[in-house]
């Protein structure tokens, strides 16, 4: 698959109105009436028109983001394929101490296994080999969001939305050598109550992260966009999305990697 270098009226007005929610939060319609609900190219050559238009803003690329990694997820939406977006260096929020609901229009949270990789990947790879590309193995949080009124979302549409990232947090980080098998890891997310939100384990994030980083690694080169050594991978959700409530703390626990947490303020 390839995105053009010359974008249609159609991919134009897609992206304008994407970029006119992130600008004035207000949520839009979806945009598949402007991009065929099946036509996956034009809904990447949407999303990078935005990354083009922000990197030359000052924005800059620090890693992907992988979605639509959960069966459940892709039955919902009637896919059979993950999609990725591109991570921000100002998406980072993990020495914030509290994250501002005001920087958000419906963020959702998701525990993810991400990974920083220590070389980049410019040959096709295998879950088998993707380990091998890894220097470390982090728990992380996902604050997934959507420019999309009500999340009313196809493939295309949150293709298109940047894979709905919103921003992201990182936690424990484990040397890729000292990591347990990543499809055996069992998730908890809780509140500040200590309810239990969200549950999974690595097998559900297509059947190890691992697999992953592999279908991202090896869809990025197809792209004539490869992983670079230094990137921040988010490999996708190991559970549920949870709603976001101001107030809260969420904590997740990986086993074999540890915690990450977040904290959200109204303000």
């Amino acid at each position: 698959m390839t995105v053009s270098a010359t974008p249609s009226d159609h991919v134009r007005a897609a992206a304008q109105r994407l970029a006119d929610a992130e600008t004035t939060r207000l949520p839009c319609a979806p945009i598949r009436d402007v991009i065929d609900v099946g036509d996956i190219e034009a809904a990447y050559a949407v999303q990078q028109h935005n990354v083009v238009a922000a990197r030359s803003a000052g924005r800059r690329v620090v890693g992907r983001k992988i979605g639509l990694t959960s069966p459940a997820v892709q039955r919902q939406l009637g896919v059979d394929q993950p999609d990725f977006g591109v991570l921000y260096a100002d998406m980072d929020v993990s020495t914030d101490p509290e994250i501002a609901l005001t920087r958000l229009l419906q963020p959702k949270i998701e525990a993810e296994v991400a990974f920083v990789l220590g070389r980049s990947i410019t040959e096709p790879i295998t879950a088998d080999t993707a380990r091998d590309y890894v220097s470390e193995v982090i728990a992380a949080f996902e604050i997934v969001d959507s420019r999309v009124a009500n999340w009313d979302i196809t493939l295309a549409d949150t293709i298109a939305d940047n894979a709905s990232s919103g921003l992201y947090v990182l936690g424990n980080r484990v040397p890729v050598t000292d990591a347990p098998d990543l499809a055996s890891v069992t998730m908890t997310v809780t509140d500040n109550e200590h309810t239990t939100l969200s549950q999974g384990t690595g097998a559900d994030c297509l059947e190890s992260p691992y697999n992953a980083l592999a279908w991202l690694a090896n869809t990025a080169q197809r792209f004539g966009d490869p992983l670079l050594a230094g990137d921040v991978i988010l490999s996708g959700a190991l559970g549920p999305m949870v709603p976001v409530t101001a107030g809260q703390t969420y904590t997740a626990t990986i086993s074999g990697l540890g915690t990450v947490t977040a904290t959200f303020s109204a303000h």
